[in-house]
């Protein structure tokens, strides 16, 4: 490919993507195909010669395409938003093309320095206590990560060698190795899979401790399983709280989480991957009450700040920490420069050697769109939540579970049963997305604004859809124990005559009697039964 060949495919793949986006609504959210089907379409090995860029595109629209889960679509209620944007777009185009490789300063002095500056910004931004900051005068500093999942691992492997060497000094007549045999980590069971898949690559015990009623982890319950480890012998020293857990997006209380750690001498970092971008709102302040008190703390900008993936945004208190603990030199890595604080070598603030450019789409995308505009959008993800709610309030079927920023959770009244069809149901028919969660004991539906460009229309979209699924559920429903109960009295050689007017009140007077007919075929407890019937 030449360079005119790569101007003309560049053009193309930019109205490509501009018309994907802009009729993204057009598509159904999941796609309908069976796992294997791109085995199926594409050759078994790669082409022996060039083939033409347009052909490439003919064949990613005809199976790429059908073939993508549509994240950036408005009717994607799932999981959590993984966003992008026109500005971001752009910069990972040029980042692409600059093809920086900046693990060090040396390698491309603006990678380096964009990033001390941009990191430097969003903490200002974010309202972060000061020394986090690269601009304050002590050791703390920021570093872009590639997800949440990396920023854990960092941090706890961090804190791992900090606790080895502290130990070290402690008590020298331990090995390193008794003494990581001993070390144990805390996270709450509503934390990211992350914090427990942390533990199993660092190689050191990771405890997920319960949380209250609310799924919120406390300061009393940290306190209580660091008191009976170290009775047991061994050694705290990680403790990760979630600002915005996944099932609900609770808030662990760090204010009762971090005197704790402090006193015990354990490393608290805070995982805020998709609510610190709230941390922005002065109305949302009280979620970061305790931040001061932490080691390390992440949030990714792909979940709420308009950056595409993979962009997660970590600060530390004491930057020594990571390079004392990922620092290996060779000859061939040294430059006169090392050391300054401007110029950090964020190879080893990390796990890889490598690293990409990240830095310069965040500069961009921060630069189009500034702070108000970013305020804005935050808001207006978050009312729209709650105009779901709203709709929701008005149907008596249904129990608004709670809610928290741009999360709204639900489900049907009665059995958990309910709940799960309805989901399956909607999830069959691909309009929207969404994911289950369990809340104080019960199966929920979590709702969460995402896409590229959610409006009120979505959201009048999505509970039409989610209405409608749930009256041809009821219908289904009122049909089959009707029939179970015609059923039953055929079996039992009774003649039977239901009148259609009130047939409801046959089956709720008949449904005792068949309670276990119904059980089966339901697959519920029997004491569930007569609340499904009323529905």
């Amino acid at each position: 490919m030449d360079i005119n060949e790569f101007r003309e495919f560049g053009r193309a793949a930019i109205d490509f993507l501009a018309d994907y986006l802009e009729n993204i609504r057009e598509r159904p959210v999941l796609p309908s195909v069976e796992p294997g089907y791109l085995h199926e379409l594409l050759p078994t090995e790669m082409p022996k010669e060039s083939e033409n860029w347009k052909d490439i595109m003919k064949d990613l629209d005809s199976f790429i395409l059908p073939g993508l889960t549509h994240w950036q679509s408005p009717r994607f209620h799932a999981f959590y938003p993984s966003q992008t944007s026109f500005p971001a777009i752009i910069g990972e185009m040029i980042s692409a093309g600059l093809g920086v490789v900046g693990f060090s300063w040396i390698c491309s002095p603006a990678c380096t320095e964009l990033e001390v500056i941009v990191m430097d910004w969003l903490g200002k931004f974010l309202n972060l206590p000061a020394h986090f900051l690269p601009s304050d005068p002590g050791n703390g500093g920021g570093i872009i990560q590639g997800s949440a999942s990396e920023a854990i691992l960092v941090a706890v492997l961090a804190a791992r060698e900090e606790k080895v060497r502290q130990m070290k000094k402690e008590r020298p007549e331990m090995s390193e190795g008794d003494i990581r045999a001993k070390l144990v980590g805390y996270g709450s069971i509503h934390s990211n899979s992350a914090i427990e898949k942390s533990g199993l690559l660092a190689a050191t015990k990771m405890r997920l401790l319960d949380s209250d009623e609310n799924s919120i982890l406390r300061g009393e319950i940290v306190q209580q399983a660091i008191e009976s480890d170290i009775e047991a012998g061994l050694i705290p020293y990680v403790c990760i709280a979630t600002v915005g857990t996944t099932g609900t997006c609770a808030f662990d209380k760090l204010e009762e989480i971090g005197p704790i750690c402090k006193k015990y001498n354990v490393w608290m970092h805070i995982d805020a991957a998709y609510a610190g971008a709230a941390f922005c709102l002065p109305e949302y302040a009280h979620i970061k009450e305790g931040a001061e008190y932490g080691d390390s703390i992440n949030f990714n900008l792909h979940k709420w700040m308009l950056v595409n993936f993979d962009c997660c945004a970590m600060w530390i208190r004491n930057a020594n920490a990571l390079t004392e603990s990922f620092n290996v030199e060779r000859i061939y890595l040294d430059h006169k420069y090392q050391g300054d604080s401007k110029a950090p070598d964020y190879r080893h603030w990390q796990l890889a050697l490598g690293r990409r450019f990240r830095s310069l789409r965040v500069w961009i995308t921060l630069r189009t769109y500034g702070q108000d505009y970013i305020r804005s959008y935050i808001r207006k993800h978050i009312s729209l939540a709650n105009l779901l709610l709203k709709y929701m309030s008005e149907d008596e079927r249904f129990e608004v579970a709670g809610s928290s920023l741009a999360l709204a959770f639900f489900r049907l009244k009665g059995d958990c049963s309910l709940s799960k069809r309805l989901l399956d149901k909607i999830v069959e028919r691909k309009n929207i997305y969404m994911i289950p969660a369990l809340f104080q004991d019960k199966f929920i539906i979590r709702f969460v604004i995402c896409g590229m460009d959610p409006q009120e229309k979505d959201i009048e979209y999505a509970w039409n859809e989610i209405k409608t699924v749930a009256d041809e559920m009821f219908e289904e429903i009122k049909k089959e124990q009707k029939e179970i109960v015609e059923e039953s009295q055929i079996k039992e050689g009774k003649e039977i005559h239901v009148d259609n007017n009130n047939n409801e009140k046959v089956i709720f007077e008949k449904i005792n009697e068949i309670s276990d007919v119904i059980t089966r075929h339901f697959d519920i407890s029997s004491d569930t039964t007569t609340e499904k019937t009323k529905h």
